[in-house]
């Protein structure tokens, strides 16, 4: 009826496909672990503040270095 190379070839093609199933499964619940921490990340910078937050010091902090500049150089502001 069947042959056993038919037989043979038709399990193993089987079990590659269950194989690749559950290996893009896999890939895919990594994309999301990943996504899940880049999204919890994304909103805090160093020190648990927010984005807005680290942009208003960073300006700040650069104010105060062209002042420090300034009073080095010798320039009244």
């Amino acid at each position: 009826m069947f042959e056993p190379a038919f037989i043979i070839a038709a399990a193993s093609l089987i079990g590659l496909c269950v194989v690749a199933f559950a290996m893009l499964k896999g890939w895919q619940d990594w994309l999301a672990l990943k996504q899940r921490e880049l999204d919890s990340h994304a909103h805090e910078v160093e020190g648990g503040v927010g984005v807005g937050a680290a942009r208003i010091e960073i300006a700040d902090l650069k104010e105060r270095i062209k002042k420090l500049e300034a009073i080095a150089s010798g320039v009244d502001l």
